[in-house]
């Protein structure tokens, strides 16, 4: 078994309050469904009137979103029902290519697994940069192969649909020849190549001899990255919504003001 990592077994955290901020509702659950809309609708109209720069800055926080509210679903953080968090996950897939059933595995068992050699999506997190970059168009391969190698039969039955969705999005695309969906295509791959670098590395590394993850503190940085820099108070209580990480941070701060100390930002400028 893993061990507790240092920063997860820290004293203090005793003193942390945080079961106040784990219930949601479903009407919270559905406005956190909203998020990546405006995002995809702008990608898709920029894309239309060949406002590239546009297009690919949409694209970039509706894949943004779209990955906070994936998150939210792999640990029914969204006050659905598991219908109804499969459901989004099924939906996601098909937006962002990719299975996010394999995805939800894998990111649960980079929760139970984290710093070991078995944690197969932290592993980028111990790489150097140029090698991260050079290893992203092979992460969702291995991530999604791990999913299905591992996963059983009732992960394998929900990648295909997922897959079938991505293929439905495909066959779609091509038969239309409709460039916005055709450049959404292009923009998700790019994004999924990326991801081991977005989502992995930049909130994991430097960290094997500090806290578990890293964290921000400022509010214009996490405005614009919708809270989901707060990764250490996420992977300290992962059961708390990430729309509560910020109050959820500065009572961290307060109860356990030696591991504040320790924290190393994503964005080494806390006062933005």
């Amino acid at each position: 078994m893993a061990r507790p990592h240092q920063a997860a077994t820290d004293p203090a955290l005793r003193h942390v309050s945080w079961r106040d901020l784990v219930p949601m509702r479903p009407r919270d659950g559905a406005i956190e469904c909203l998020h990546p809309l405006p995002w995809l609708a702008l990608s898709l109209t920029a894309a239309q009137f060949r406002l590239w720069p546009l297009a690919a800055l949409s694209s970039f926080l509706f894949f943004l979103t779209a990955l906070r509210l994936n998150h939210e679903a792999i640990h029914h953080n969204l006050g659905f029902g598991p219908r109804g968090t499969r459901r989004v996950l099924h939906v996601l897939s098909a937006l962002m290519l990719g299975s996010n059933s394999s995805v939800a595995f894998n990111h649960l068992h980079h929760h139970a697994r984290i710093g070991t050699a078995d944690d197969i999506e932290g592993k980028c997190g111990h790489m150097k940069l140029w090698q991260v970059l050079l290893y992203g168009p092979r992460f969702p391969i291995e991530t999604h192969l791990y999913g299905w190698r591992h996963g059983g039969p009732q992960l394998r039955r929900r990648m295909t649909i997922d897959l079938a969705l991505n293929l439905l999005i495909v066959a779609i695309a091509l038969v239309t020849l409709w460039p916005p969906l055709l450049y959404h295509l292009a923009a998700m791959l790019t994004a999924q190549c990326l991801t081991a670098f977005f989502a992995v590395w930049i909130t994991h590394h430097g960290c094997e001899d500090g806290p578990i993850a890293r964290t921000q503190r400022g509010r214009l940085l996490n405005l614009v990255s919708y809270n989901m820099f707060f990764h250490l108070e996420h992977h300290l209580f992962p059961a708390v919504p990430v729309s509560r990480l910020p109050t959820l941070a500065a009572r961290l701060d307060t109860a356990a003001p030696r591991l504040a100390a320790r924290m190393r930002m994503v964005v080494p400028l806390p006062s933005l």
